[in-house]
């Protein structure tokens, strides 16, 4: 795994957002109180992942934002009330999902998403219902409370002639060992291609099927945390997020799980859900 593999993967800042701490860190850890942490508007970043496979083609890895989402919420299900909670107005576009699709050397093959809240998928109006996406294990189907309060805007920016398919964990879902175990490891990993460039990891908690990907590049080996550490504090501390993890106690091990791998390989580069790894 750590040496130089064939993908080249660029990490694009689609837009800027500003949203509550208290969603992205579990403010009430013992390292978040110990900190003295408080709630306030945190600025993140919306990103989408472009990676380059040199036989299968472009992929992207969730999908940056689409500005047609953002000028005709409502049509993509996106109702009031979810805007009071995620406040799209807020969104500041550096690079739209069209706009990048622009810049690919060939057709976009598929998207692999780490999970399927509306920050993730906002770029879907910008990508044809004809290419494949790619989803853990239970993330479209298992209920949860984030599931049933955004569904209208999920089926809205994922249609149902969409090619939505599950990647096949055969594993145990979920990251092995207690939480806080130094044994803490994956148990749920998939070599997506076939050719051990590119991993899918199933680490469960943010969301049923959250996915992590780990990306043998030119440079090194990329992990793709998703949003099972939205913050670069929450991974600096081993902090999981806040209010828009369905079980935080399973986002936690999933956390642990994915910071020790990062520990047994340090040549690593650590790209998280939302804000740059310093």
């Amino acid at each position: 795994m750590d040496q130089p593999g064939p993908l080249s993967l660029q990490s694009i800042n689609s837009a800027d957002w500003q949203v509550p701490l208290s969603g992205l860190l579990n403010l009430k850890s013992a390292a978040a109180r110990s900190a003295q942490l408080q709630d306030h508007d945190e600025p993140i970043q919306i990103y989408t992942h472009v990676l380059l496979h040199p036989s299968q083609g472009a992929f992207l890895i969730d999908t940056g934002v689409s500005r047609r989402l953002l000028d005709e919420p409502s049509k993509y299900g996106v109702n009031w009330l979810i805007r009071q909670f995620m406040p799209l107005d807020k969104i500041k576009i550096k690079q739209s999902t069209e706009e990048i699709l622009r810049q690919l050397p060939g057709p976009l093959r598929g998207v692999f998403l780490t999970h399927m809240h509306i920050d993730h998928i906002a770029g879907m109006p910008d990508i044809a219902s004809s290419v494949p996406v790619y989803v853990g294990k239970g993330e479209s189907s298992t209920p949860s409370f984030q599931n049933m309060f955004v569904r209208g805007a999920s089926d809205g920016l994922m249609p149902a002639t969409l090619s939505l398919r599950e990647w096949g964990f055969t594993a145990p879902a979920g990251p092995a060992g207690p939480v806080g175990s130094a044994a803490s490891s994956l148990a749920s990993v998939l070599d997506v291609f076939g050719d051990g460039s590119l991993f899918a990891i199933h680490v469960p908690g943010h969301t049923p099927g959250s996915t992590a990907y780990l990306a043998r590049t030119a440079a090194g080996p990329v992990l793709l945390v998703g949003d099972t550490s939205h913050t670069d504090w929450g991974w600096q501390h081993g902090v999981e997020p806040g209010d828009y993890t369905a079980d935080q106690a399973l986002n936690l091990r999933s956390l642990q799980a994915l910071k020790a791998l990062a520990a047994r390989h340090p040549k690593l580069l650590i790209r998280l859900g939302h804000q740059a790894h310093t």
